[in-house]
Formats: structure tokens, C-alpha cells, sequence
């Protein structure tokens, strides 16, 4: 039996045994990986350049590019590595860094979307009041908010993760240092110290949960106060792709975390992780650009401007 002093290293999942098919997954997140770096720092360089998009939505859209580019390159780099030199080590202190950042990043995230829908709602239930409820000094406000309590609690959260003694070996069954199997690995009574952290967060993934739903009751009810169908419509384009994309983390996130254990199975969680941690960086961007004119507009302008530079 280990404990946490003598840990040096954990061991993550092991990929498919045979190399050609560690190849494959090594080619096949390295796609999603680039796919994702592309569409986000499209978006973040798009919005920097083009003064017209110099507004609280796009500032917040710039945010959520960076979280997502942050929260995929915390976790697919490591096990790209590992797939392509057939090894499966992740070193102590490696393990509570992905921790740390992951959980910021999706904290993080989580909470600058909640921020998003107060964004949508004050923009379609008072228009009158946008600029003074969210003007540039309250959305810097609002995003160093969110940055600095998905920080604070991550660094609260792996600091009282990687405290408990760990009585169950080093082995994690997932492809990246995931929070649930980490405390697989602790005596069985010392997760109860995680208890307080761990109802602290329920009631934050709630309070959030039911602003964005009474938020986007009250859009949806003011959309359909708009008499003309154009302005229904314009109104919708800016809040759905908002919306998938909190339908996705949200779905996603909680399927993995509240199934039930008897469906569960090392390669169904696998597949889950995959789902909520890796796949959502990636077609956020996708979502945001398709719908969006004037961020197609833009994009536009730029790769124009810089073949014509060229």
C-alpha cells in the first residue's frame, strides 16, 4: 500500500496496447488539438483587431476563446506525449498542475458563461440601460470576477485534494489527472475532509445553473414580445449559440460526474472525459462563427487584409 508521501509519479490509462493504434489516437487529438487552437485564436485575434467588436458580448466571447484554449491544453498535449513515447507516467507535482488548471479553466469557464446569459439578458430585456449596466469598466470588472473565483477555488480544491492520504496506489484510470480518480486513489475515510469543497460546489454549480434559466425564461419571453419576425429572429441569433454551448458543457459535465455507478465503465468514462473536456474547446468556436455575421464579416476583413499585405 502507498500513501501520498512516497508517491512520486501517477500512472494514467494506458491508450490502446498495439502502436499503430497509439499512433492513431496521438494523430486524432492532435487534430482536435489544432482545430481548436485554430477556431479560438481566430476568434481572439479577430475580435482584438476589428474595433467594431469592441463590445461586452465579443469581449466576453474573447474570454471564453481563452478559457477554452487554456482548459484542451491542459489535458490533450500530456496525453499526446505520452501516446507517442508509449508511456504512461505523469510526475506528482505534473498531476496537481493539470488539477490546478483544469479545474480553473472549467470553473472558470462555467462561471463566465453564467456572466454571458446576464450579458444576453440585459441586452434584450433592457436595451435602454446596456451601456450603463455593462459598460467597459463593469464587463472588466465581471471577467477579473471570474478569473480570480475559478482560480480561488481550484487552488482550494487541489490544495485539499492532494492533502489526503493516498492509500490505493498511483494508478489513475483516466488520460488525464481527473478530480474523481484522484480521490479513488485516498483512504477511505479521508475523502470526508473533501466533503465541505465538495457541497460548496454543488450549491455554486446550482446558484448559477438557475440564473441562467430564469435569465433565458425572460429572454424567450421578451423575444416573443418583438412584433416583427426580423427582430425575432436577430434577437435569437445572438442567444443561441450561447446556448448550445451551454447546453454542451452543461449535458456533457453533468452526465459525467451524476450517472449512475452501474453504468459505469473504465472506457465509457474514458469516452465521457473526452466528451466534456476535449470536445468543447473544440466546436465552441464552430458554434460562435457559424450564426455569427458580423464575426464572419470580420474574419473576412482580416485574412483579406493580410493577402492583400502579402
Amino acid at each position: 500500500m502507498a500513501n501520498s508521501s512516497s508517491i512520486t509519479h501517477f500512472l494514467l490509462l494506458p491508450f490502446p496496447g498495439t502502436r499503430q493504434l497509439q499512433l492513431l489516437h496521438f494523430c486524432l487529438f492532435l487534430a482536435i488539438y489544432l482545430a481548436a487552437l485554430l477556431g479560438s485564436g481566430l476568434i481572439i485575434t479577430t475580435i482584438a483587431w476589428d474595433h467594431h467588436l469592441h463590445t461586452p458580448m465579443y469581449f466576453f466571447l474573447l474570454n471564453l476563446a481563452l478559457l477554452d484554449l487554456g482548459t484542451i491544453s491542459t489535458t490533450v498535449p500530456m496525453s499526446m506525449s505520452n501516446s507517442l513515447r508509449d508511456t504512461r507516467d505523469i510526475s506528482y507535482a505534473g498531476c496537481a498542475a493539470q488539477v490546478l488548471f483544469f479545474l480553473f479553466f472549467m470553473t472558470a469557464e462555467y462561471f463566465l458563461l453564467t456572466t454571458m446569459s446576464y450579458d444576453r439578458y440585459v441586452a434584450i430585456c433592457r436595451p435602454l440601460h446596456y451601456e450603463t449596466l455593462l459598460g467597459s469598466r463593469v464587463c472588466l470588472h465581471l471577467a477579473a470576477a471570474v478569473w480570480a473565483c475559478g482560480f480561488l477555488y481550484s487552488l482550494l480544491h487541489t490544495a485539499n485534494i492532494f492533502s489526503l492520504p493516498l492509500c490505493q496506489g498511483n494508478a489513475v484510470h483516466q488520460f488525464f489527472c481527473e478530480v474523481p480518480q484522484i480521490l479513488k486513489l485516498s483512504c477511505s475515510t479521508s475523502y470526508l475532509r473533501e466533503l465541505w469543497l465538495l457541497v460548496l460546489s454543488v450549491c455554486l454549480v446550482f446558484v448559477c445553473f438557475v440564473f441562467m434559466v430564469v435569465s433565458y425564461v425572460e429572454i424567450f419571453r421578451a423575444v416573443l414580445r418583438i412584433p416583427s419576425q426580423q427582430g425575432r429572429h436577430k434577437a435569437f441569433a445572438t442567444c443561441l449559440p450561447h446556448l448550445a454551448v451551454v447546453s454542451l458543457f452543461l449535458t456533457t459535465g453533468f452526465f459525467t460526474y451524476l450517472k449512475p455507478s452501474s453504468i459505469s465503465s473504465p472506457s465509457l468514462d474514458v469516452v465521457l472525459s473526452v466528451l466534456y473536456s476535449v470536445v468543447p474547446p473544440a466546436v465552441n468556436p464552430l458554434i460562435y462563427s457559424l450564426r455569427n455575421q458580423e464575426l464572419k464579416a470580420a474574419l473576412s476583413k482580416l485574412i483579406i487584409g493580410q493577402f492583400q499585405k502579402q
